[in-house]
């Protein structure tokens, strides 16, 4: 050994040791890094098999002429997108979709608010209150079209009998143009009701009490006065979620005018779903089917997006 490492004995093995660090901490990394992988790794796969590979299928079969059934196809390229956004149908069920959005959502937040502030106002059967609005939302709702059916039907139906009891006019109220697709909406508020009340409900739950006694205290002594200041922008996180979801909801309905309507009369009642089922599967044109999918899956991630980054800039978070 040198005078140097004798003399000063801890010098030789601090880059040693500092080596030694470095390799543990690299180490650590790569066993966070590869636990972090088995932890999220079946979410990844599952969303790539569930999500990606069809949305992929989805596409490829778009640009094909492939028709259900049959063992062979061609290579169109655009030629289906094409077709889509000339054809008169697919335009009128977008017309009918984005009308059906535009009523439900709405009617929905408001209907669901204003249920929410009356049960959490009460003081007696809040739980009876709560699960009566939210079975719509639990229950199947095929058989609650039929329900419906049979409540709108033009002679026998609760609906007509209460309005000529009243002496009130009555309509065919799903073989009506003019009344088919507000009738469908109200039948989608009435389903899509509970959801919005319970995160409501929640939302109001979370505010905190202090805030209404400091505005008491500032003059806002009504009750308006405190939904104005206090309520509303503490529901904003709440309110821009369930605007969300329940626009996504609304934009894929199908049960409803499956049962009750067929997209009748006419196309009066036909929206984009109902239009990609019935070309892919009742006349089997599977490739014109797929475009319709691809863009209809578009729209609703080009809303989306957009509403989300519009609301988010609208909403108070605590």
């Amino acid at each position: 050994m040198s005078d140097a490492a004798r003399a000063f004995p801890g010098q030789t093995s601090a880059p040693s040791g500092a080596r030694m660090k470095n390799r543990r901490l690299r180490s650590n990394r790569l066993m966070e890094t590869l636990a972090a992988w088995v932890l999220v790794g079946p979410a990844v796969a599952l969303l790539v098999v569930l999500f990606f590979v069809p949305v992929g299928a989805v596409f490829l079969i778009a640009l094909t002429d492939w028709q259900f059934g049959a063992r062979t196809l061609n290579f169109i390229g655009l030629a289906n997108f094409r077709e889509v956004f000339s054809d008169p149908g697919f335009r009128a069920s977008l017309a009918n979709t984005v009308i059906y959005v535009l009523i439900v959502v709405p009617g929905t937040v408001l209907a669901g608010l204003l249920v929410a502030l009356l049960i959490e106002s009460g003081k007696s059967l809040r739980t009876f209150y709560r699960a009566i609005h939210f079975v719509p939302f639990m229950a199947t709702l095929t058989a609650m079209a039929i329900a419906w059916e049979a409540l709108l039907h033009p002679t026998i139906g609760l609906v007509n009998q209460t309005l000529g009891a009243l002496g009130l006019p009555t309509a065919n109220w799903l073989r009506d143009e003019a009344t088919v697709l507000p009738v469908l909406a109200a039948i989608g508020i009435w389903q899509n009701l509970g959801f919005s009340m319970v995160l409501f409900l929640a939302g109001l739950k979370s505010i905190p009490r202090d805030l209404y006694d400091a505005a008491d205290i500032d003059g806002a002594d009504s009750w308006l006065d405190r939904l104005r200041t206090v309520t509303l922008p503490m529901l904003g996180p709440v309110t821009m979620f369930v605007v969300i979801v329940v626009a996504l909801r609304a934009f894929e309905a199908f049960d409803t005018v499956k049962v009750l309507t067929q997209g009748g009369p006419g196309h009066a009642s036909e929206v984009l779903l109902f239009t990609l089922y019935r070309e892919s599967f009742e006349y089997l044109r599977t490739g014109y089917g797929a475009a319709v999918a691809v863009v209809f899956l578009v729209i609703v991630m080009v809303l989306t997006l957009s509403q989300a980054r519009v609301m988010d800039n609208r909403v108070h978070y605590q």
